[in-house]
């Protein structure tokens, strides 16, 4: 796993446990541990390195739990990695360059925004060893897609390509393949240099709303935006807004 910082403030986390990228505890630990050093990281870029995004779990971790008490420790400890990236208050963008399965899906839709090359593919495929996903990908596939979707992505265990995925609203968008890595590294990083603190009061308004519709967001959505103004960003942008025009702010998410 490395992290990266690049200037503009945009953290890169690179997946980097080839040849399949496979999950294992010592990958959950090093994703664990690179988040924690994030610091002031203004947006964070999940991507993977080789061929492909991951080829799911390492199957013998299922093969040592002995009992449902065992397996239900273990998967509490995986769903918390996808819970800790949900959890960040700045944008986050997961990179699939290629085949991405199980584990890493589910941490993809934990992210705010997925990106695609038009020939990545995506699958929930636990059902070859008997099991449901447990890091949360099922139902966050089904607050992106629906119900419905949800069932018949887990239930077929089939892989879905990139142009599926965004018909269905759970890829944000397909790029092409050649120069893929580029574009998405320029897509998060005008994320990173734009009004963080905004962006993270977006978040927190879209939090309330799956917890409870648009009446629920309505309760909170004045504050959290009332908020800004004790921003240095909100009251920069309109002072160059009023004086220079729209789109000459710069941001320092503060």
């Amino acid at each position: 796993m490395r992290l990266e910082t690049e200037p503009s403030g945009l953290a890169v986390l690179t997946i980097d446990a080839g040849p399949l990228n496979l999950y294992t505890l010592d990958l959950h630990a090093d994703f664990d541990a690179a988040l924690d050093r994030l610091g002031d990281a203004r947006a964070l870029l999940v991507r993977a390195e080789g061929k492909i995004v991951s080829g799911g779990v390492d199957v013998s971790l299922f093969a040592a739990q002995e009992t449902p008490e065992q397996a239900k420790e273990m998967f509490d400890r995986m769903l918390a990695l996808p819970e800790k990236i949900a959890a960040l208050e700045i944008p986050t963008v997961f990179a699939a360059h290629g085949l991405c399965l199980t584990w890493a899906f589910e941490v993809a839709v934990a992210c705010d925004l997925i990106l695609a090359a038009s020939s990545a593919s995506f699958g929930l495929v636990e059902k070859v060893v008997g099991l449901t996903p447990t890091m949360g990908g099922t139902q966050r596939l089904a607050a992106r897609a629906g119900v419905g979707r949800a069932k018949e992505f887990v239930m077929t265990g089939e892989r879905y390509p990139a142009s599926a995925l965004e018909h269905w609203g759970v890829v944000n968008r397909v790029l092409p393949d050649d120069g893929f890595d580029a574009a998405a590294r320029a897509f998060a990083t005008a994320l990173a240099e734009g009004p963080t603190r905004a962006h993270a009061a977006t978040k927190k308004v879209l939090d309330h709303f799956s917890a409870g519709g648009v009446a629920e967001a309505n309760t909170h959505i004045t504050t959290i935006a009332a908020d800004l103004y004790r921003t240095e960003d909100l009251r920069n942008a309109v002072r160059s807004f009023l004086a220079e025009g729209p789109g000459k702010a710069k941001f320092t998410g503060r």
